[in-house]
């Protein structure tokens, strides 16, 4: 019998103390209001995580601008005072329930596919992501091709996160994630094919990771030391699964080390699984790599659905915190069933059909 106590032992994350090292990963569910007020019913989405005992929320994310950072239609927001204030709702509800929780501030790049500010995208070059618009997120079609984002838009953008993150603050945040990954804008940065620039954020993995990077002083200078500060990173994209660094564990070292000194406290690594080697057939996992190369405490997401593989990654020293996203939506009291010994339940498909957004009927369970 696998000893899952590991999964139940406290931890301190910058300013966040957690009661265990089960959290909820951060899912789209596309269920604000169409001006990017957090509801309802999204307050009792979020709570219910909480009653179950996980220790961490991390919330989907939410646009920090008024300009190209929303991603999806009904998602929500923080771009504005009174989206910062519909998120106290949820902070409340969640912290009395007992847990935490963090705000993801995300900026979906040329990755967008519904902004109801601006027509058209900015990435850093004129390269459309591969694949195809995600329909259960209202996306239809191939992606348009973005314009380049320019040194102007980009001071802009470094604006918006700080102003995130100040408002998360005000709203009652524990913390806030930096998306760095998955396709959005800063992995657009990260990633060779594209960002084609031949300034200073372009070319070497040194000059890729550099806009993440200042984002991520800018934020920790702004908000200090009462606010936990990290970022979420990925090789593998919404619409492109197989995307791996080129410069295989050299990058990564540069990547991890170069975040890890900008004064955050943890790294968040999602992969498709977050145990398997990060390149190739053997070797570390990408979420081993950020803990060795950033010094940091590392949250590690990516198919840890049972919790014998989940523990193996806090015992093997892989990752602090393990983050659970499909298997959360099955189970909203994953910590409570695991630590009670009952079993868990598979996902039903219909929770992200025909929309991938919060359900009347998955509220009753809550």
């Amino acid at each position: 019998m696998t000893d899952l106590t590991p999964l139940w032992s406290p931890l301190r994350i910058g300013s966040t103390r957690l009661v265990n090292r089960v959290a909820l990963a951060p899912m789209t569910r596309i269920s604000a209001t169409e001006e990017g007020h957090a509801t309802d019913r999204m307050v009792s989405y979020y709570e219910a995580f909480a009653r179950g005992g996980f220790g961490l929320l991390i919330t989907e994310g939410i646009y920090p601008d008024a300009a190209y950072g929303q991603g999806y239609l009904f998602q929500p927001g923080i771009a504005t005072e009174e989206q910062a204030r519909s998120w106290a709702d949820v902070v409340d509800a969640v912290h009395a329930a007992g847990a935490k929780i963090f705000a993801q501030l995300m900026h979906a790049g040329a990755q967008a596919q519904g902004n109801r500010f601006v027509d058209s995208t900015i990435g850093p070059s004129a390269v459309a992501p591969k694949g195809e618009q995600l329909g259960f997120y209202r996306g239809e079609g191939p992606y348009p091709v973005p314009a380049e984002i320019t040194a102007e838009q980009m001071e802009e953008v470094r604006r918006s996160f700080v102003s995130a993150a100040l408002r998360a603050q005000d709203a009652g945040f524990d913390g806030v994630e930096i998306h760095g990954a998955n396709g959005y804008l800063l992995d657009q940065f990260l990633t060779d094919y594209l960002n084609l620039r031949t300034d200073e954020y372009g070319g070497s993995p040194e000059n890729r990771v550099r806009f993440a990077a200042e984002i991520c002083r800018a934020v920790r200078e702004a908000v200090g030391p009462d606010l936990t500060v990290g970022i979420r990173i990925s090789q593998a994209k919404v619409s492109d699964h197989d995307h791996r660094w080129s410069g295989g564990s050299d990058e990564a070292r540069v990547i991890f080390s170069t975040l890890g000194a900008t004064g955050i406290d943890f790294v968040h690594t999602t992969e498709y699984r977050a145990t398997a080697p990060a390149f190739g057939d053997d070797g570390p996992s990408l979420a081993a790599l950020a803990k060795e190369h950033s010094g940091l405490p590392v949250i590690a997401n990516g198919h840890l659905d049972d919790p014998e593989t989940a523990v193996s990654m806090l015992a093997g020293g892989a990752a602090d915190v393990v983050a659970l996203g499909k298997a959360a939506l099955a189970n909203r009291d994953w910590p409570r069933r695991v630590r009670s010994g009952l079993p868990l339940d598979e996902l039903d498909a219909s929770l992200l059909a025909p929309m991938a957004d919060v359900k009347d009927w998955e509220l009753e369970l809550s």
